[in-house]
Formats: structure tokens, C-alpha cells, sequence
């Protein structure tokens, strides 16, 4: 799968706790109708091979779509299911390590929430950033929060394409507008919402306009 600056304009990041009407893969399928550009599978809590045949289910939908298909965290899993890719945070696997392990074209995110953070892992091989938490964000009660300006400096610091997370909604979004990033990943704005292929296409509308 061929990961370009544009893949991460809407990049939905998955979390099971909204799981109700629809179970996880059908909320994917709905996002990605709605017009989501890339799918990061999170699971915290999965055994090694329930988190392998949920990534293999996953990838099948990410594939009829055209979108990248990510694994958080979970090297293994990523390469076991034929994933196109992984996202790690600064606690996790380095990413140069994870580059010598899969080759070139396996697409690397990596966490920065500083400028010498993201530096670091442009010159370690990472394909893309995720930067925040933007705003205070309902699924990491925990995450660092960096304001707008650092936002945009970690942006202009590095040469390879970033995206921001943490909290974004459809209402806070248009706060990120001229950030510098390529576009905004989300978790509950989509996944909680009722109608999760309409709250997609409309964060997509709105990612439009921050570009």
C-alpha cells in the first residue's frame, strides 16, 4: 500500500468501547464509507491470536477501500497479518529497530510531542508523525497535552507529513487550521458517534479545510 502525505487527512483510530448497534468491523466499514483515509486497529486487551484475526478482518476492509491499514504498537501483529504498517509511541519499540526488522516499504508513525521528539524519529526512519494530545482527550485521560504552538513547530520541523490527535472533534477542529499538520486523527468523534459513516464524512469535509 503506497502511503502518501494525503493517507493521513482523516486517520481513524479504533476503540471497541463503543461497540453496541454494530460490532468494531462494521463501525470500521461505516468509517471508511464515510471517507476515511487511514485505519490504525487498537487493541489493549486482545490475546496475540484475536488481535491476529481481527487484523486480518480489518485489512480485508482497508483493502477493498484503497486506505492504509495500521497496527498500534503491536510489531508482530503487523507483520502476522500482513498489515501495512505500524504506530508506535515514545515508550515503545524504537523505530529504528523496527525499520532494520521490515524493510523500507512497511510504513513506520511514530509519537512526538517535542520538536527534538520528532527529529528524532524522522532520523530513525519513521514514515509520519502523531502529534498531541491537542486537546484534553476522553479515551487518554493521561496524555500530555501541547498547545497550538508547538503543534506547529514540531510540524516545521521535520520534512515527513504529521497528524494531529487527541480529543479532535468536529467542533474543535477548525482550531487547527493552519497548524501545518496533513490532516487529524480521531477516536471518539467517529466511533461514538451514533452514526459513525455520517460523522466521517463530515470530520473529512471539515479536514478539508485545515489543509
Amino acid at each position: 500500500m503506497e502511503f502518501k502525505r494525503d493517507s493521513l487527512l482523516l486517520y481513524a483510530v479504533t476503540d471497541r468501547a463503543w461497540e453496541g448497534k454494530q460490532t468494531l468491523p462494521e463501525q470500521i466499514e461505516a468509517a471508511l464509507a464515510g471517507g476515511v483515509t487511514c485505519v490504525q486497529l487498537r487493541e489493549k486487551h486482545l490475546d496475540h491470536d484475536a488481535f491476529v484475526r481481527e487484523a486480518l478482518q480489518v485489512k480485508t476492509l482497508c483493502r477493498r477501500y484503497g486506505v492504509p491499514f495500521l497496527i498500534n504498537d503491536n510489531v508482530d501483529v503487523a507483520l502476522e497479518s500482513g498489515a501495512d504498517g505500524v504506530h508506535v509511541g515514545i515508550e515503545d519499540a524504537p523505530v529504528a529497530d523496527i525499520r532494520r526488522r521490515t524493510g523500507r516499504d512497511f510504513i513506520i508513525g511514530a509519537t512526538a510531542k517535542t520538536v527534538d521528539q520528532a527529529r528524532a524519529a524522522e532520523a530513525a526512519g519513521a514514515d509520519y508523525l502523531g502529534v498531541g494530545a491537542v486537546f484534553p482527550s476522553p479515551t487518554k485521560t493521561n496524555a500530555i497535552r501541547i498547545t497550538g504552538e508547538q503543534l506547529r513547530e514540531i510540524c516545521a520541523s521535520v520534512a515527513i507529513p504529521a497528524v494531529a490527535i487527541g480529543g479532535i472533534t468536529l467542533e474543535n477542529a477548525p482550531s487547527l487550521a493552519g497548524c501545518g499538520a496533513a490532516g487529524i486523527a480521531v477516536v471518539s468523534a467517529i466511533f461514538g458517534a451514533e452514526d459513525v459513516r455520517a460523522a466521517a464524512a463530515a470530520l473529512r469535509q471539515t479536514a478539508l479545510t485545515l489543509i
